[in-house]
């Protein structure tokens, strides 16, 4: 019985448990793959936001360099047939300056008309500044008339007569593009103002 005794108690004495180096190198394992966890996630939302910014202040950036129709779009004609078209524009609230020089190579804004038999991408056109500086940069606070010539201005002359649908489309150098669209009333006046 004593040798079962002496077995016993060397069998109990040599049962070997987690050290504690052992279980500091799981806990060091946790902690740093929580931190590279961490640290993923961190990154991957800084990213994100950032990315977000950045579409946040393009689109500020489109919605600042757009222009506004002034009042309705006055139309001149002879014999039934209209001659000018006039329309004043100025920016939109709190926008950006917008170059109105017809004259410019870069950075002009291009105005393409439409109607069902007609397409110009690029009509010419002048304009008188009503309120502001006098320069052909509509800023803020300014109102500028842009006149176009049918004859002259949009090519092949279209024939705006009555019932016709036509489309102005003004394309600024920044910001979004503003269509004017509107139909001729059934009989046309010497002047006409659509809305």
């Amino acid at each position: 019985m004593k040798s079962f005794r002496k077995l016993t108690v060397r069998t109990v004495r040599e049962e070997r448990g987690i050290t504690g180096l052992e279980t500091a190198i799981i806990l060091i394992a946790f902690v740093v793959v929580a931190t590279v966890f961490a640290f993923v996630v961190l990154t991957t939302g800084v990213f994100s936001s950032e990315r977000g910014k950045e579409t946040v202040f393009a689109g500020l950036q489109k919605a600042r360099g757009t222009m506004e129709i002034r009042g309705g779009i006055v139309l001149t004609s002879a014999a039934g047939v209209v001659d000018d078209i006039q329309f004043a524009v100025s920016t939109a609230a709190g926008g950006d300056p917008i170059p109105l020089d017809p004259a410019a190579t870069v950075n002009r804004t291009v105005i393409a008309y439409r109607d069902a038999t007609t397409v110009d991408n690029d009509v010419v056109y002048t304009v008188t500044p009503l309120v502001g500086d006098g320069d052909t940069l509509l800023e803020p606070g300014e109102v500028t008339l842009v006149t176009i010539d049918r004859a002259s201005g949009i090519a092949p002359a279209p024939t705006i007569g009555p019932n016709v649908r036509f489309t102005f489309e003004i394309q600024t150098p920044v910001g979004a593009v503003l269509d004017i669209s509107r139909l001729m009333p059934a009989a046309i006046d010497p002047v006409v103002q659509l809305h």
